[in-house]
């Protein structure tokens, strides 16, 4: 019987009446009963629906690839730096040799005001330099998914150094025209791992939203956070910092599931900024001239460990395979509690049981060179990072995409297998992010299409050329 037809009986008067001569019959208990369980159905079925875990799925995403004429080679570097006249000999010669080490390519990008004699370092060129890279990157996003910006729901923008107001995803909702009732979000001062957290905030506002897309952009801007002056630790990141952007289209419409690439099935988060060291150890400040830099510390990538081995400590038991979990278990009981600590080795767990493709933030080749060495993932496995920070350096939180459109463009990605996104920050953060794919592909993005770093044995010869490691979040 259905629920109208219980209505109308109702409204009748006909249903007490049936419940009457029920009361009087050996029908009673029946009837209450198969009335209970209805109720009961319904409601854990409305629990059910309003409780339940929405699927995120990335519809696709879009990498930011700067026009020929924005590409510099390292003797224009040094000679720009040289012309700009604030450095010293010392200075140059420190920045010479971090660029040979550093792991990027001899062609890199940077923004028009940087490379203009003498840099323009103003709020209009620093939104110049913002427009071209958000911009595009909203733009063919959106294309590649067949959407408009009025079918966008929620929008989250991060860029850790710039922040003017109005905010960055008010420039975006102004230059689309978006609707006046979309969610925006602008994630700012959260370093090169805030790509991951914005993915987090959307994963979140996606389960209360029903129904909704969210675009996610990741950037940062160089324009306004040159450095100019001449202590070592703060010139590191004129180094390795270069012009970068991507957007990222994210859905929990089952609808989009078809036509989605990935589906997201774990963010986990780790904040070490409750020591100071961690929390120091990449920070903005001025210097004794009082030119404000980014300070980073000589102890970076010894902190850089640390939050890798607390984000994988919650991370394994998510997506190892039970036998890693117990030869871990098991060893970590032997070092701690059975007086094995000094003559057993820590045991690694063999992550590429639980992944077939690695994004690492390219923070510099000594964060690639330490994720590679700590994880045993093989020389084959961090390429695709390396190849990234070749051609592309430090992009701060959109790294791990370009890395992405470097793994499906070069070798393709299978409908089952996972990908592991790893990202570092400020604070000290180390985020990572599993997805599932859920169809076969190998777009060819255009930020590979045509790219000499193809050539490995170019890479391998620059990889080759760097003794030491510098490193960068």
């Amino acid at each position: 019987m259905g629920l109208l037809e219980l209505a109308n009986l109702y409204q009748q008067g006909e249903l007490s009446e049936m419940y009457a001569v029920a009361k009087q019959t050996n029908l009673t208990f029946d009837l209450v009963t198969v009335m209970g369980c209805c109720g009961l159905l319904a409601f854990a079925a409305a629990v059910w629906f309003f409780t339940r875990t929405r699927p995120v799925y990335l519809l696709n995403y879009h990498c930011f690839k700067p026009p020929a004429s924005l590409q510099v080679t390292r003797d224009f570097f040094m000679q720009h730096s040289k012309n700009i006249g604030t450095f010293t000999e010392e200075s140059l010669e420190f920045q010479r040799k971090v660029l040979a080490r550093s792991g990027l390519g001899n062609e890199t990008y940077l923004p028009p005001a940087i490379m203009s004699d003498p840099p323009t370092i103003s709020m209009q060129a620093a939104r110049e330099e913002a427009d071209m890279v958000l911009f595009e990157c909203v733009e063919r996003a959106l294309a590649k998914c067949g959407l408009g910006p009025r079918q966008i729901d929620i929008l989250i923008v991060n860029c850790s150094l710039f922040n003017p107001t109005p905010s960055l995803t008010s420039m975006i909702i102004n230059h689309f025209g978006m609707r006046s009732n979309i969610v925006s979000y602008n994630l700012s001062g959260m370093g090169c791992s805030a790509g991951l957290i914005s993915i987090s905030l959307a994963q979140e506002l996606l389960q209360v939203h029903p129904g909704a897309r969210a675009l996610v952009v990741s950037t940062e801007n160089i324009t306004q956070n040159w450095y100019f002056g001449n202590t070592k630790s703060m010139l590191i990141a004129n180094c390795l910092f270069r012009l970068g952007g991507a957007a990222m289209v994210l859905s929990n419409r089952r609808a989009d599931r078809w036509r989605a690439k990935l589906e997201l099935l774990h963010v986990v988060r780790t904040h070490m900024g409750q020591d100071a060291g961690h929390y120091g150890c990449v920070f903005q400040r001025e210097d004794a001239e009082g030119r404000t830099g980014v300070y980073l510390s000589k102890d970076l990538m010894k902190i850089a460990g640390h939050a890798l081995k607390a984000n994988i400590t919650t991370l394994g038991p998510l997506v190892l395979p039970l036998s890693e979990q117990i030869l871990f278990f098991a060893n970590l009981v032997a070092r701690r509690f059975l007086g094995f600590r000094k003559s057993l080795r820590p045991y690694i767990p063999d992550f590429k049981l639980a992944f077939q493709h690695f994004c690492i933030h390219t923070g510099g080749r000594g964060v690639i060179d330490a994720i590679e060495e700590q994880l045993l993932l093989g020389e084959a496995n961090a390429r695709p990072s390396r190849e990234t920070l070749y051609a592309y350096g430090n992009i701060s939180s959109a790294s791990i995409w370009y890395v992405l459109a470097n793994i499906e463009t070069k070798k393709g990605i299978r409908r089952g297998e996972r990908v592991w996104q790893i990202s570092f920050g400020s604070g000290f953060k180390c985020n990572s992010a599993v997805w599932k794919a859920l169809r076969s592909t190998n777009e060819q993005h255009e930020a590979w299409v045509g790219t000499n770093v193809s050539d490995e044995e170019v890479v391998s010869a620059q990889l080759e050329k760097a003794k030491t490691a510098v490193a960068s979040p």
